[in-house]
């Protein structure tokens, strides 16, 4: 039986830590890291995650700031807003939520954040930054991941890694943080096409594909360690909220092989936003520290 990967903990140490941080710095400069996030258009799920992003803002004792466009903002309005987010000296993170109406483009959008205020690890300065190991915002989730790995004291170097998945926000970024700390990282997609025995060499696996229970607790490596990023509502009339929450890999049966394993939810999940808000603390002090 595998040792669960809990997430949901780590966050909450981590979250106390911020608060702790956060504390210090306003009685030592008189100001609060300041996060301010951009909805266009009213998507449920999309507008669930910005809230809870501002709820987490509350807690650590950051101040926040959400702006709402309409479905129908032009590209032109949106490059407003992000500009004037940029200008406010109260705001040290942007985070426009992603997904955004078809009708914009979502690269130009990023682009128009300031490097120094990109909290999401989007902007290709920041991705650049990650690529050739410079110190920088990398995207929350990988971060996240890095963490668990971390604080659980799983050994990385020499170890096979296979990446299921090539985002940009999850599958490309985790890769190169796995690299920089020496693993052999193989990236599989959805043209690969012997997945599953890449599954069975790998001693570290990241599943981010979006695909329910595609993995298979069967081809799991024995002794592996797995990160399951995946997060797929399946309709379930059983349930009362009429849904059930899965991620990419057979949990139950993968278990039962893995050394260790995250959970859906609690793993991955909760360590995304905890990362947000460690980034947004990051910004904070590097934008302050130019201004003395």
């Amino acid at each position: 039986m595998s040792i669960l990967l809990n997430g949901k903990e780590l966050s909450k140490q981590i979250r106390t830590k911020i608060k702790e941080q956060t504390i210090a710095l306003r009685a030592e400069t008189g100001k609060t890291p300041g996060l301010a996030t951009i909805l266009v258009g009213n998507d449920p799920p999309s507008a669930k995650y910005v809230a809870s992003k501002h709820r987490a803002c509350l807690e650590a004792g950051f101040y926040s700031k959400a702006v709402n466009l309409p479905a129908d903002t032009s590209q032109e309005e949106l490059d407003h807003a992000i500009t004037s987010l940029n200008l406010d000296p109260d705001i040290h993170g942007i985070l426009l939520q992603m997904p955004i109406p078809k009708h914009l483009d979502s690269f130009k959008a990023i682009y128009a954040i300031k490097p120094c205020k990109d909290v999401d690890g989007f902007h290709p300065i920041n991705v650049g930054k990650l690529s050739v190991g410079i110190e920088g915002l990398y995207p929350c989730t990988p971060e996240g991941i890095m963490e668990i790995l971390r604080h659980y004291e799983i050994p990385i170097a020499g170890k096979r890694a296979l990446v299921i998945g090539r985002s940009c926000l999850v599958g490309k970024p985790v890769a190169r943080l796995l690299l920089r700390e020496n693993a052999t990282v193989t990236i599989a997609h959805s043209k690969t096409q012997n997945i599953q025995e890449l599954v069975g060499q790998a001693d570290i696996l990241v599943a981010a594909i979006g695909q329910p229970a595609f993995i298979k607790g069967s081809w799991i490596k024995e002794g592996a360690v797995v990160i399951d990023v995946g997060i797929t509502y399946v309709p379930d009339p059983e349930s009362s909220s009429l849904y059930k929450l899965f991620g990419d890999v057979e949990f139950e049966e993968a278990k039962k092989r893995a050394s260790y394993i995250t959970p859906v939810p609690g793993g991955v999940g909760p360590m995304t936003v905890t990362m947000l808000l460690n980034n947004t603390l990051k910004a904070f002090k590097s934008i302050e520290k130019k201004k003395r």
